[in-house]
Formats: C-alpha cells, structure tokens, sequence
C-alpha cells in the first residue's frame, strides 16, 4: 500500500503523475487532478462552470462538473485509452475549481466567467471548461478570442444556436450569433457537427446535420472537419446533446436521431491536427441521467480533449 494514493485531488506531490485512488474512494476532482489555484508550471486546467440559467428547457446542468468529475475517477490509474499513455506523465493539469457566480444576479454571470478564464489563459495554460449550461461558452470564446483573434469554432450539437441576440440576452441558444456579429469567431472556417433542429439563420457555417453523420463514417466527418478548419487556432465546444438521447439522456434538450457515442469518441481522436486553443463540455444535466450514462459520456469527451493535448505537447518535447 505504500505506493498507493487517497484524496490525490488534495494530497498530489506532483503535477505530472498519476494518481492510484480506487475509483470508488477518495476526494473527486477532473481525473482526481489536485485542486489548485497556482499556476506555475502548469499545461492544462480544468474549469468548472456550474450555470444553467440560460436554459429554454429542462435545468440542472448546473450539477453537470460535479457529476463530469465523479464520472471521470475511473479514468486515473490506467494508460488513458485510447491514447496508450499516461496523459499525466509530460503534461501537468490542475483542476481550479468552480468560477464562484452569484445565482440571484445572473447579469454578472458573463464577466465573472470571462475574467476567471482569461486569468486562466493569461497564464499560458490550456483551459478545458466543465459546464454549465451552453451560454457559458459565450464568455470562454471572448476570453479566448482576446489572446489568440477570432478563432474557428469546431461545434458539436443538435442544435445551431444561432437565435436572435440583442448582445444582452442570458441564453443558450445564441452565443454563435453573438460569437459571429462580434468577431469572436471566423464562421468561414467553422463547422457544426451533429445538427437537427432548424434555426433561423447559419451565418454561413458549415453544418454536418444528423442524417450525415448518420451516413458518414468517423473517418469522414474528421476529414471535414480538418479541411474545413485547416490550420486555423480553433475552439472545440461539444455540446452533449449531439449524441442521441440513448447515449446520452441527461440533458436539458433532447434530440432524437443523433449519433453514438462510440462514433464521435471516434471522431474526436482523429482530430489531433487541429490547433485547439481551448475547449469545453457543456449540458450534462444528471438529474435526467441513468446510470451516470451521460456523465461518463461527457467525462470521456473531456478525458479525449485532454489526451489530444498531451499528444501536442509530447510531440514538441
């Protein structure tokens, strides 16, 4: 037992190891990282964004980074399929927590978010987002935006979110309107995955819809996706209601006919290429969850973001 950990999240002596708490034991935190707020020496962090007042439905993807981190203890111990490494070993992560948000002032809501998280990039670190609902991506896009120019956005959903915005709105359904009429991001060289629902407007994005992806194979769609981006910095949101409900029921809109989870995981591992910048993992709602189906579904996306990134850094070293 000597080499073994417990409460890693607390107790790490080092950024770039692994931890060997039993999956059912010990304090969670994203892949039992240590909670931290320094951050010297660190390539990736981890951001929880517990927020869901911008939703048209069903709420509770506040619960979503509590329930993403607790479905992502099973990932330590082991080399992290399916990038046949410890994604630890070159790569020092943290998890920084919650941003603190004032749930009866939600007009504050965007700034906090957008500060803690340019605090964040200002660092040089990677920020990987935990929402939280999809408005939360509007602030991460600016704070982002404002180091690296506008960014491509790789988007993976059911829907386009591209209703209407005044620029004041609280609502998740809009950020890619906004994100466009701003300059935020470069709609010529970005592309949604995974669409069906219409919206009035696509600002010239280039969609795959559901029934396509339906009939593409993993392979295809990755290969859109890359020449679609090219070699443009991009942001990767995904949204988890790209999957179909069968995969992933826990989230405030539910749309049928969506694809596997097995399918993007697949996808996701094939875009190594792209010049991610930053990411998050949005709408994971576990009180309509099974299971913790949707939660392992979003903690894995969020474990294949990380991975892509360690594969950089371990290719640069």
């Amino acid at each position: 037992m000597a080499s073994k950990t417990i409460d890693n999240a607390f107790t790490a002596p080092a950024l770039r190891a692994a931890a060997t708490d039993p999956t059912y034991a010990g304090a969670l935190s994203f892949m039992r990282r240590l909670y931290s707020k320094d951050l010297a020496d660190v390539d990736a962090v981890v951001l929880g964004i517990p927020f869901d007042a911008a939703v048209s439905n069903r709420p509770g993807a506040r619960f979503g980074p509590q329930a993403i981190r607790r479905a992502s203890a099973i990932f330590d111990n082991d080399p992290q399929y399916p990038f046949s490494r410890d994604l630890f070993e070159q790569m020092s992560v943290i998890d920084y927590g919650d941003v603190l948000l004032d749930y009866g002032n939600h007009q504050e809501t965007p700034a906090r978010i957008e500060a803690q998280a340019a605090a964040i990039i200002a660092s040089g670190a990677y920020l990987l987002g935990l929402g939280g609902d999809h408005f939360v991506t509007w602030p991460l896009l600016k704070a982002h935006a404002a180091k690296h120019g506008p960014l491509a956005l790789v988007h993976f959903d059911a829907h386009q979110d591209t209703w209407d915005d005044d620029g004041q709105r609280i609502d998740h359904g809009s950020f890619v309107c906004r994100a466009v009429r701003e300059g935020v991001i470069d709609p010529e060289h970005s592309i949604q995955i995974g669409i069906r629902t219409h919206a009035p407007e696509d600002f010239g994005i280039r969609i795959l819809h559901g029934w396509e992806v339906e009939d593409m194979n993993a392979q295809a769609i990755a290969d859109a996706i890359l020449a679609h981006v090219g070699n443009r910095p991009c942001y990767l949101t995904f949204d988890i209601d790209c999957l179909d409900p069968a995969y992933a029921p826990g989230t405030g809109t539910p749309v049928a006919g969506g694809p596997s989870s097995a399918k993007i995981l697949s996808v996701l591992r094939k875009l190594g290429p792209l010049d991610i910048r930053g990411s998050d993992i949005v709408e994971v709602a576990p009180a309509y969850d099974h299971a913790d189906i949707t939660a392992i579904a979003g903690a894995t996306v969020a474990m294949y973001m990380l991975g892509l990134k360690a594969e950089k850094l371990a290719a640069n070293r």
